[in-house]
Parts: structure tokens; sequence; C-alpha cells
């Protein structure tokens, strides 16, 4: 996932220019190199636990103009052909998940590949990075995935990565500690999320730590802003308007006909 090899695959096709004077030696045969389609607009992304607070961010930028918001497809999932995937892990991971995973990586490849509004500046709920990351790793420390199936995913991953344009520009990480995101979650309700245990959530966090602070996964992708996401959702959502110039690098101003 290093810029470095997005931007050989990004260079311009190699190829001789016509002498003037005829050559004696054939020129050699042009290179064709695989390249994604031309990026317009900017991609953030917006990384952090089960009830960290990334709803309250992407509802706070819905109101400017020239931002696309894409949140985790929940509802799709919960209803693949009639079935409740989503359910389905959380009840049994270690049946379902090298089927869900593979659900949720086909659902951020087509946020990352989304273009339905052209020069805008584009925000994803998580990304194809933290399921590779976070929540894949996850399932392999906690033996919940079969070997087979986490080296399939790893190769799925690193043909995406060397095929498919999924450049980020920033990644908003909101930190919030696992005792947070508990109350949270009993907060909002979910039925799927019932018996998730403190113990998954602190894994999560660990892992996110390790990606997106302690470089313990390779290169990022793009540069890191942390929010301390432990605040109040109104404190937050404070902080999150006073870095909103930052995040957005000018390229989107609030909409007068919509409300905060």
């Amino acid at each position: 996932m290093a810029q470095q090899t997005r931007s050989l695959r990004e260079t311009d096709e190699i190829g001789c220019e016509e002498d003037i004077i005829p050559s004696p030696t054939p020129s050699p045969p042009r290179l064709e190199v695989n390249r994604p389609r031309t990026r317009t607009g900017k991609t953030v992304i917006v990384e952090g636990n089960i009830g960290s607070g990334k709803s309250t961010f992407l509802n706070y930028f819905r109101r400017y103009k020239n931002v696309e918001v894409l949140k985790e497809p929940v509802d799709e999932w919960k209803n693949i052909a009639g079935y409740n995937a989503l359910d389905l892990m959380y009840k049994d991971a270690k049946r379902w998940s090298a089927a869900f995973e593979c659900l949720v990586t086909l659902s951020m490849l087509k946020h990352h590949a989304s273009s339905k509004r052209p020069h805008t500046l584009k925000m994803l709920e998580r990304s194809i990075y933290s399921t590779r990351h976070c929540f894949m790793e996850n399932l392999r420390e906690s033996q919940l995935i079969p070997s087979v199936d986490y080296s399939i995913l790893k190769e799925y991953h690193k043909w995406i990565d060397h095929h498919e344009d999924i450049q980020v520009d920033l990644i908003v990480y909101l930190r919030a500690s696992p005792e947070t995101c508990v109350q949270r979650m009993k907060k909002r309700n979910r039925s799927e999320e019932a018996g998730v245990p403190l113990e998954y959530l602190q894994t999560l966090h660990r892992l996110h730590d390790d990606w997106l602070l302690h470089g313990k996964r390779g290169e990022l992708p793009a540069p890191v802003l942390v929010l301390d996401a432990d605040k109040d959702l109104p404190e937050l959502q404070e902080d999150i308007a006073s870095y909103s110039h930052d995040i957005l690098g000018g390229l989107a101003t609030p909409d007068p006909m919509q409300e905060l």
C-alpha cells in the first residue's frame, strides 16, 4: 500500500521518440503500464473503533458543498439476499469471518471507486485499509479465521492494491477508549452489537493504534489527523469544526440551505 508503489503505477506509459535518421536497430516495444483511472477530487477516510463517533463526524460534513459522504453500508450487510451477514458474523465469527470480510472488502472497494460527483471531496467511513490492518488482523490473532482463508484474503487485498485506485489524501483517526465505545454502543442499542465484549473493542483499539500511530503495519497511505474522541459528542463536534479547514483543505464551503 506504499505510496511509492502507487506512484510507479501512475507513471505515463514508457515509449521512444522517433529518430530523425532511421536506425538499423528497431525501436524497443512500448511497455504497457497498468494505470488506474485518473483521479478527480480528494478522498478522506475516517477511522476508529466501533462507537468512536464516526457518524457524528460524517454527519457534520454533510452540510458542506461538494462533500460526498459514504457511510458503511450496514443495511446492505444486514440483507444479503435475505441474510443478515452482520448478525451472522457477530454470532459465529469462526464460521462466517471469511465470507463477511469478502463482503466488507467489496463494499469498501466500491466506496473507494465511487465517482458519482467528480471534483468533490469524498469522505469514507472506514476503508479497505482498516479492513485489512485491523479487522482481518483481529480475526487472525483471535484464531477466528482459518489460515488458508486469511492467506486468500491477503492475496485479494494485494491484487486490489496493485490494480485499483484506492489512494487517499488524509486519514482522520477518532481515537476513543474502549470503555467510551462500550457506553456509546449501549446508548444506540443496535441488536447486532448487543453481545460485543469489551475485550474485542480493546483489541481493535490496539490494532488501530499499531496501524495509525506506531507504524507497525508498514507505510501509511496518507497523513493522519488524530482527534480525541473520548470527549462528549457536543465537545467532539466543536473539535471537528475547529479542524474543518484542515480536513477540507479549502475544497468545500458550508451549504446555507442545510442545517447542522
